[in-house]
């Protein structure tokens, strides 16, 4: 039986663990193709996730234009101070006159005051009722009945009323002010009443204190508008007016051409983006001897191809314009979109709604925006055309996955075979050397005892 050694080479002298480590080395070359050809698909699909990327950012520059409100973008003007207007989606075109005659105001009175605002004041509940019929109440216990223990206990019941301390600087400074949360008499304090014994003894209204409440007053074109609140909405068809003080102002409420001239161009720019994209992933570059990563592939090259049909087909439809040649937008050699902005400016001035059409549809029949928007679906959309090369790509690398580790478990075995193999073949030598050494030995020793004899 064969010494086992616990070193490759320590028994024979011999570099095996560095021939170990060339042959390993030999063997997991077989690996590097398959890392490179999953480095390949993955950087496949990196690509395919920047064109989505473009192909997305034109799919939302083409729905800001497929609808008929996306050509009703307005801007307001004020002069006059007393408020401040905020435009929303609904406004429509118009001029409007308005008079603030009266800002709305919240309800508030104070008690009659205490000498200590800490000092328990006696348990009790309190009632109240509001402008608009609500009540509630608030009981308060023995302990908690200090005008800070009220006031806090009030707050907390968070139903319209709030409760704060003043100081008056009296013999008896501490007053509980009650105001209402809100403005306008629908949420002014009707009434209040502390109740008999305990706090009733303590606590009353001070009726000097009073302030009553009130709504805005205003009118809008000569109609009189009351609003509970100093933000009044829908008095003018989606505009918010925020009351700021008594006057006059004008609003006047246009066509925001800039906006819809910005829509168009930002069409425009997300599709020469996307042209870009795609010719920085198909192109070759002859001086470093680069070439894009999806270069000659097909999926590209029909995206490439049923875009830029969509684009140059003619509208059947009964409007104006047919083409985007109609609208100053020309198709390039290169593939691009060039605009004539002055050619656009003129046609959202003077023939917005034929321009609406030619993107939003007319009627029954698809604007382009319309069409783009359901061939980029067919691309973009789950089990699209994106998403079906991508899960294949994805598969394709799991498969090289597969394949690396069962390899790589091949390789391993082969190794520790070779291991065994080695650790045999040192022990087998250290073995022969030992035999030898010996062998040596002896015959030295005969050769002397020979020679004595002589």
């Amino acid at each position: 039986m064969m010494a086992t050694i616990s070193s490759l080479g320590i028994g024979s002298g011999l570099d095996l663990n560095g021939l170990l480590e060339q042959l390993e080395s030999a063997e997991r070359q077989q690996l590097t193709p398959i890392v490179a050809q999953q480095q390949s698909y993955q950087a496949k699909i990196s690509a395919f996730g920047q064109l989505e990327s473009a192909l997305d950012s034109l799919r939302q520059a083409a729905t800001e234009l497929s609808e008929v409100d996306g050509f009703a973008d307005v801007k307001s003007s004020l002069s006059g101070d007393g408020l401040s207007a905020t435009v929303g989606d609904e406004a429509v075109v118009g001029s409007y006159e308005i008079d603030i005659t009266q800002r709305a105001r919240s309800y508030s009175i104070a008690t009659l005051g205490v000498a200590d605002k800490e000092g328990t004041l006696g348990a009790g509940t309190i009632s109240f009722t509001l402008g608009n019929g609500d009540s509630f109440s608030v009981a308060v216990t023995e302990n908690e009945s200090s005008l800070e223990g009220i006031r806090d206990a009030i707050n907390a019941a968070d139903n319209g009323v709030v409760a704060s301390i003043v100081n008056d600087g009296s013999a008896q400074p501490y007053r509980l002010v009650l105001s209402s949360a809100e403005t306008g008499t629908e949420a002014a304090i009707a009434s209040v009443d502390f109740g008999t014994g305990g706090l009733g003894d303590h606590l009353s209204l001070d009726a000097a204190t009073e302030v009553s409440a009130q709504n805005a007053q205003l009118t809008v074109n000569g109609i009189d508008i009351t609003s509970q609140g100093n933000r009044v909405e829908d008095a003018i068809q989606g505009v918010t007016l925020d009351l700021e003080e008594t006057g006059s102002v004008s609003l006047e409420i246009t066509r925001d051409t800039s906006a819809i001239e910005g829509k168009i161009k930002g069409f425009v720019s997300a599709y020469n983006n996307l042209q870009d994209t795609i010719s920085s992933l198909t192109s070759y570059d002859q001086e470093s001897g680069t070439a894009g990563v999806l270069i000659g592939n097909y999926t590209v090259q029909s995206v490439e191809s049923r875009l830029r049909s969509t684009l140059t087909d003619v509208l059947t439809s009964s409007g104006a314009f047919k083409s985007l040649s109609d609208l100053g937008i020309t198709l390039e050699v290169d593939g691009t979109l060039s605009l004539d902005e002055d050619a656009l400016g003129d046609l959202v001035a003077e023939q917005l709604d034929d321009l609406t059409d030619f993107f939003a549809g007319v009627a029954d029949e698809d604007g382009l925006a319309d069409r783009l928007d359901t061939v980029l679906g067919t691309m973009l959309d789950d089990d699209g055309t994106l998403d079906s090369v991508t899960s294949g790509l994805e598969s394709s690398i799991e498969m090289l996955q597969e394949r690396y580790e069962d390899t790589e478990a091949r390789i391993d075995s082969t190794i520790e075979r070779y291991r065994t193999q080695f650790a045999e073949l040192d022990s087998l030598i250290a073995q022969m050397n030992s035999t030898s050494t010996y062998l040596t030995q002896q015959f030295e020793a005969l050769s002397a005892q020979l020679g004595q004899s002589d």
